[in-house]
């Protein structure tokens, strides 16, 4: 795999450092699939500037409420677009007692109110059923979950906070700077037994980490693309969220073409390629041949080995992963690898997993079916379970075996539910080792508590060396030691029925009369204050990870059950990663209430005297008090605007960051009121400190560079510190002065 560290062009096919005569680079560049897509799309003039309206937007039952709630709360009537409400995360509803499904027909009637669709519990993924019901070539679909790609069907799909949804259905744009576009150049085709996901993990663990294609979007072309099959490319293709791109999309052929046809949908087909010229600002070239069958060890999916490697020294590659793993857990519990060397010299893993929008598709789960054919997965601690994707999938590979197959091998073959890529589902026994093939191997995301002593590890694999690892009883076994042919699934049949009589499609037929169904844990989000000319605020938590995932900022798993309920949902932030933060945040707030009713607390009024001896104006009485997090790179993973919603309810108005980690996490800060800080001196914000921003509000709205702030260490030091906001809309800063989407609604 090759990273160009520049620009290439892409002429005729062919990769070149140099434009023919004639052509600028500026012009070159609108020769991206990518580019016609946004122009397509954008209702702006400028194509720096984006302002976008999507073609569909999707949702699912961690997310769907509280973006319906808000879009309410801002004068929505009825869906301006194809809304899909899908229900695969929490359906389980013995988890909250009934308050998931609450929740569910909660979203069937708003589905009737609005003119929604509504896809039932168990029914599909919401990445496949936006796969096969509602991507087409040129499209482009908003989603409320972080990996929405449906690229390799010619669709440009987004993942965001479920703020940037809110916008669309009150006739709102996505707003941003046009994306840089690097080209993955594919040439080649895969060995036997190397499947998609040993694709991703390849991809993930080449540019994460450096950040190559960060809030990009990747455009896949060359010549390898055709020896893919549409289930392939899907599955490679929503893993690319793990790279912090921020889109996808694919050239289109017969393969796309012959892929919407099975489903009824030929004519949302038309070719996609790059122009005769076209400029990408970089390269990934990926001869597919060379990949080999992959491992990503615990935590994070470009932890990434071929399994060949890791087997030829298990204990130093196992050894370190521990250690970088028990590091990332801060001594709450000790993650365990090295001891899955059993005597023999092999590594033995406790549970395997083929699941979700990467794993659960019919091709991976008939390969999965071919391998273990006439095999047994042993009756000792080794368990497998396999989830369709959907429930077409799941009755196709009924009708052709290969589910009678899985079965009769012993494993366990379980519903349409995404709930092993979170944490809901299937979760191991303390110290044990799963690997599955499902988009993440973040902390906690197999379900474990560290702050309970509990604590299991995920490596994440392809379903076909998931299988081959089954049928050798646990004993960790790469697909290609076993397979050594080219398998070409069974012909599939899509039955379009499935859907037909499950599904409530009310798009086009809203019913303005019909009642929305509040369950008594649906909840209206509170009410937040605007910016205030001045600001002090207390750093209640100081995470110095390298990353912070949104899954350490609000868990998923079963604290999703309370997502309806913001206060109570709340009380689990940063449970698994700063268990003291939400005490500290309510003593916060409750030092803002106090304030509020007059009262300033005899700390507040410390931290005032301090300021005023160094020479800072203080309007105490018209001052908000709020809490703060430092973080050095938050908001990896989850599109979940929970992540920052939660500290909003309970009192916070900023994060400071080196970095964000995504675009998502930090415009679910802004659209929650939550001002993004960068700063470079994170020493000036220790835990329990206090930073005073005089004149923000007027700061922000004048689009200042730069803020200056004053720092009150615990010590009682005042320390001058210059801050940024980065770039921001006129939107976006009103929203923040507003103190949240809602607010700024109800004022524009």
């Amino acid at each position: 795999m090759k990273l160009h560290q520049n620009g290439v062009y892409l002429v005729n096919g062919k990769l070149t450092d140099t434009a023919p005569a004639g052509i600028t680079k500026e012009k070159a560049a609108e020769g991206t699939i990518a580019y016609g897509i946004l122009k397509a799309h954008n209702t702006a003039p400028d194509m720096n500037d984006l302002r976008l309206k999507f073609d569909s937007m999707t949702s699912h039952d961690i997310t769907y409420v509280g973006i319906i709630q808000t879009a309410r709360a801002s004068g929505m009537e009825k869906f301006p677009l194809p809304y899909v409400l899908t229900n695969c995360h929490n359906s389980l509803c013995a988890v909250g007692g009934t308050i998931n499904e609450d929740d569910h027909q909660f979203a069937l009637s708003a589905a009737h109110k609005y003119g929604g669709i509504y896809v039932p519990p168990c029914m599909a993924v919401i990445h496949s059923y936006n796969r096969e019901m509602m991507a087409g070539c040129g499209k482009m679909i908003l989603g409320s979950d972080s990996h929405t790609r449906y690229g390799a069907l010619g669709t440009m799909a987004v993942g965001e906070g479920g703020g940037e949804l809110a916008k669309q259905l009150v006739g709102r744009t996505y707003d941003m700077a046009r994306p840089g576009v690097v080209a993955v150049y594919l040439t080649g085709k895969l060995n036997p037994g190397v499947g998609p996901h040993d694709v991703a993990l390849a991809l993930v663990g080449a540019t994460y980490a450096n950040g190559y294609v960060k809030n990009k979007v990747m455009e896949f072309v060359g010549p390898g693309v055709a020896a893919l099959s549409a289930d392939c490319r899907n599955a490679i293709d929503c893993m690319t969220t793990e790279t912090t791109c921020w889109s996808s999309i694919w050239q289109t052929d017969s393969v796309t073409e012959e892929y919407l046809a099975i489903r009824g949908r030929a004519d949302d087909y038309r070719q996609l390629s790059p122009a005769d010229v076209a400029y990408y600002d970089g390269c990934i070239e990926l001869d597919l041949s060379t990949i080999e069958c992959m491992i990503a060890l615990p935590m994070h999916p470009s932890y990434a080995y071929p399994i060949r490697a890791l087997k030829e020294d298990p204990y130093t590659i196992l050894k370190q992963a521990e250690d970088r793993a028990n590091e990332q857990l801060s001594g709450k519990v000790h993650m365990d690898l090295v001891g899955k060397i059993g005597k023999d010299g092999q590594i033995h893993v406790d549970q395997g997993i083929v699941a979700g929008c990467s794993g659960g598709t019919y091709e991976s789960l008939c390969a999965v079916a071919d391998i273990l054919r006439g095999k047994s997965c042993g009756n000792g601690q080794f368990k497998f379970s396999a989830y369709p994707d959907s429930m077409p999938t799941y009755l196709e590979l009924v009708k052709n075996g290969a589910v009678a197959d899985i079965v009769s091998a012993g494993g366990i073959f379980r519903e349409s539910f995404c709930g092993p890529c979170f944490g809901a589902g299937d979760t191991p026994a303390n110290g044990e080792f799963s690997i599955r093939h499902t988009t993440r191997n973040f902390p906690n995301r197999e379900g474990s508590k560290p702050g309970e002593g509990q604590i299991s590890g995920v490596a994440l694999m392809d379903a076909r060396s998931i299988a081959a690892t089954a049928a050798a009883g646990g004993v960790l076994t790469a697909a290609s030691e076993v397979v050594h042919d080219d398998f070409v699934a069974p012909p599939y049949h899509f039955d379009k029925g499935v859907y037909d009589k499950r599904v409530y499609n009310g798009w086009n037929h809203a019913e303005p009369e019909h009642e929305l169904r509040f369950g008594p844990n649906i909840k209206d989000w509170p009410e937040q204050p605007a910016l205030s000319d001045d600001l002090l605020l207390r750093i209640v938590s100081h995470i110095t990870d390298p990353v912070t995932t949104t899954d350490e900022l609000i868990p998923s798993g079963e604290t999703s059950s309370f997502r309806s309920n913001p206060l109570r949902l709340a009380e689990f932030t940063l449970s698994r990663k700063d268990p003291a933060y939400v005490g500290r945040a309510k003593a916060v707030k409750a030092d803002d209430d106090a304030r509020r009713a007059g009262s300033l607390p005899a700390e507040i009024a410390a931290v005032y005297d301090a300021l005023k001896a160094a020479g800072c104006t203080v309007d105490a009485a018209n001052t908000n008090i709020g809490s703060a997090i430092f973080a050095n790179k938050p908001g990896d993973g989850s599109a979940r605007e929970q992540a920052a919603s939660c500290q909003r309810v309970l009192g916070g108005a900023a994060n400071f960051a080196l970095e964000y980690a995504t675009k998502r996490y930090r415009s679910n800060c802004i659209n929650w009121g939550m001002l993004p800080f960068l700063t470079t001196d994170p020493d000036a914000l220790p835990l329990d400190g206090y930073v005073f921003l005089p004149g923000v509000r007027a700061a922000l709205l004048n689009k200042d560079d730069t803020i200056l702030g004053y720092a009150v260490l615990p010590s009682g030091e005042v320390k001058a510190i210059t801050l940024r906001l980065g770039a921001l809309t006129d939107a976006e800063r009103q929203i923040l002065a507003d103190g949240c989407l809602i607010n700024y609604y109800k004022h524009n």
